[in-house]
């Protein structure tokens, strides 16, 4: 499958959850290199999702400034906006979905490196979503049916194909899928305009509280069980050029992702850069925020990739992941 600058499920999200994402958290030009770092002012492109929560955190608790950063955050909807940013040098770093960084990188329109995990597959943190009367009780009656989502070929059509998989479900998508922003699937679903809808938090919940949707399946299990979901990347140049710059950055991301885990400072967090409630998010589905990067875990994303053509050959992510 080429690699198309389709919205993913975190564009579709980030637009509606855009409120009040700093566009310069730290103001002032570029300063001098501080603590050896070859450089110590960098433009950070983050989609104001829950799954970007620790690029705030480590705004707001000084992380970055302690490692000699000023970070610039510029709000971006993903890859798709992203990767020709990356690359024409807007952005040093930049929020975007794993398949999405290694399907540009593959196909050779970009030279991509990894430099960290910013989310993972958590239980019901996206649902396949039927109507609570509905006669579809497993994943096998999908077959031929209606599904609606934000679009196809992208890293939640993928996610699909995986959950179906062992049902000996297939899902024709341009037959069968219905393509609406996350914000219209409720009423899809309410209308019979599709069979069930495919959408992540905070939709999930949102449609079972507005409507009494039942959750047919998650994708928590199988083929896709903590799966990596997003992540922080640079260009291969970046990272080579900036090595002490990269590992700063991750030494303070890493100190916002193990904060992340406790519930009570993303309510405090997330609605600076969302619009996203304190009550909202304590009801929530929340990602797994990784405080570590590693290959070997990335290495699942890929696998799945070729396993459902996504990529036509195998791919060791060892060559562009960052580990720390």
């Amino acid at each position: 499958m080429p690699f198309s600058f389709t919205p993913t499920r975190r564009a579709a999200l980030g637009v509606l959850l855009a409120a009040a994402l700093p566009l310069s958290a730290c103001g002032g030009g570029e300063e001098k290199p501080k603590n050896g770092l070859e450089k110590s002012e960098v433009t950070v492109g983050v989609m104001p999702i829950t799954e970007g929560a620790a690029i705030q955190i480590a705004q707001s608790k000084g992380f970055f400034k302690a490692e000699g950063l000023t970070v610039k955050m510029r709000r971006i909807t993903g890859a798709a906006e992203a990767l020709p940013m990356l690359k024409g040098g807007g952005l040093d770093i930049a929020h975007a979905g794993h398949v999405g960084v290694i399907q540009a990188h593959v196909q050779g329109g970009y030279k991509l490196r990894i430099l960290a995990e910013a989310s993972a597959m958590t239980k019901n943190l996206t649902c396949i979503l039927v109507p609570k009367d509905s006669d579809i009780r497993s994943p096998k009656d999908l077959a031929g049916k209606r599904i609606g989502t934000n679009a196809r070929g992208n890293q939640t059509s993928l996610l699909v194909r995986a959950a179906l998989a062992p049902y000996q479900v297939k899902v024709d998508e341009q037959k069968n899928v219905i393509e609406a922003p996350f914000p219209a699937q409720e009423q899809l679903l309410k209308t019979d305009k599709v069979d069930a809808v495919v959408v992540p938090e905070p939709f999930v919940t949102q449609i079972q509280q507005a409507t009494g949707a039942r959750i047919l399946t998650d994708f928590s299990t199988g083929p896709t069980t903590d799966f990596p979901i997003t992540g922080f990347s640079s260009t291969e140049q970046f990272a080579t050029q900036n090595p002490k710059t990269v590992a700063a950055f991750q030494r303070a991301l890493v100190k916002a992702q193990n904060l992340a885990a406790d519930r009570a400072v993303l309510k405090q967090e997330i609605p600076k850069f969302t619009q996203l409630s304190p009550q909202i998010i304590d009801t929530i589905s929340m990602n797994a925020f990784p405080t570590s990067t590693r290959a070997q875990r990335i290495q699942k994303v890929a696998d799945v990739m070729k396993q459902f053509e996504y990529l036509k050959e195998p791919f060791d992510v060892k060559s562009i992941v960052v580990e720390n």
